[in-house]
């Protein structure tokens, strides 16, 4: 099957935004063996997307379009789409019925320009958006079926797990559930991780599971995409494959799912508080803690302290000053300095049960060593509040 993916909106083309969405619509396709065979970027030109519909309904069996599907006059999806395949727009009464109990329930009148919203193309198949208020849809433009997603990720992405996916892999008749099952682990590189995980694949059915690294510095994120026939078949594959990378990357994990390193530090806190004092890190660390649901309440103070000497003592003082003066439970400080090569990190932590400290030298500019003494930082914490050893050596450190 042959799969374009066509992503529309002038702040794309111009890049003025990163076009993430056509990189996790790719991966994800890649990761259920489905593939993409071309990328193509438009702008809100009638004109352009026109012909840009035209051109892949020639070479592509399905065409995945993300983006214009809102209601300002730059959002033309919808009116192109139905000009392409040769039929008039026609109000979708059940969507718009939606959008307007969405607003109602809001105490808000919907807009006008919302309705444009639910005027598709005469004939399509609605796609539902559980969580906008873009409905998506699919149509035939030439030999090719088109599946148009709305631009905002979080919508796309259950869209395509949840729908288009599925309907892909029954046009190739592979009808059946798709899981993609994430673990977040910090002090691992790509390399270890595939040694570490070697033959995993081999304990499912052939074909059945698929493993992936995505790394994104701190963090390495390894992936199981599977697939069976139903969602039985698929949990009784994915569980003891699950239970076997918890096994083999041990502690290195920090978080599964859409869990977060910081997420799993707050719920690990319970009903403890915390106060985080740092230096290079900038509040870093405390920027990272409050965007977690809850920790508000957990969250007692957060300090940028200035360079300072970098060692583990006087992190563990930082750490106790900042608890006796905080009131919190808990106490960390997270002390960073660049150095030639590297940098130098210090950590002190000061809790009811004593104090533990970590240094480490590692690796990388300015920026890496940022991001590594936050995420350590974090880490630290997280291994502290989970009763597993904090001074497991990181593939990121170097020796003095």
């Amino acid at each position: 099957m042959r799969i374009e993916i066509l992503c529309t909106g002038d702040e794309i083309l111009t890049g003025k935004t990163i076009n993430t969405n056509y990189s996790h619509m790719a991966r994800r396709l890649v990761e259920v063996d489905l593939g993409v065979t071309w990328g193509t970027v438009v702008g809100d030109d009638r004109e352009a997307l026109r012909a840009a519909f035209r051109e892949a309904a020639r070479r592509a069996d399905v065409v995945i379009v993300n983006g214009g599907l809102g209601p300002t006059v730059d959002d033309l999806s919808q009116e192109m789409a139905a000009e392409a395949a040769g039929v008039p727009l026609v109000l979708h009464e059940p969507w718009l019925a939606r959008m307007e109990a969405f607003y109602a329930s809001r105490n808000r009148p919907m807009p006008p320009n919302n309705r444009k919203q639910a005027m598709l193309p005469q004939g399509a198949e609605f796609i539902d958006n559980p969580i906008g208020t873009a409905c998506g849809f699919a149509v035939t433009i030439g030999d090719a079926r088109f599946y148009f997603t709305p631009g905002v990720p979080r919508e796309m992405h259950r869209m395509l797990d949840e729908q288009i996916i599925p309907r892909l892999l029954a046009m190739e008749g592979r009808a059946g559930v798709t899981r993609l099952k994430r673990f977040h682990s910090f002090g691992i590189g790509e390399s270890r991780a595939d040694q570490m995980l070697d033959g995993l694949e081999a304990m499912a059915p052939e074909g059945a599971v698929k493993l992936g690294f995505q790394a994104h510095y701190p963090q390495l994120e390894t992936k199981l995409a599977a697939r069976a026939a139903d969602s039985a078949a698929l949990e009784a594959i994915l569980a003891p494959l699950e239970a076997e990378v918890r096994r083999r990357l041990g502690n290195f994990i920090v978080a599964e799912d859409a869990q977060s390193l910081e997420g799993a530090v707050i719920a690990a806190l319970g009903e403890g508080t915390l106060a985080v004092a740092e230096t290079l890190t900038g509040g870093g660390i405390a920027a990272r803690l409050v965007q977690v649901p809850g920790a508000e309440t957990r969250f007692r103070r957060g300090l940028v302290l200035p360079p300072m000497e970098t060692n583990g003592a006087t992190a563990l003082a930082q750490a106790a000053k900042l608890r006796a003066e905080s009131g919190a439970s808990h106490a960390l400080a997270v002390l960073a300095a660049v150095e030639k090569g590297g940098g130098r990190i210090a950590i002190g932590l000061v809790d009811g049960g004593g104090e533990v400290t970590r240094e480490a030298l590692l690796v990388g500019d300015r920026e890496r060593v940022r991001l590594g003494a936050a995420e350590m930082g974090l880490d630290v914490l997280r291994r502290r509040l989970q009763g597993l050893p904090v001074d497991e050596a990181v593939d990121f450190e170097r020796k003095a």
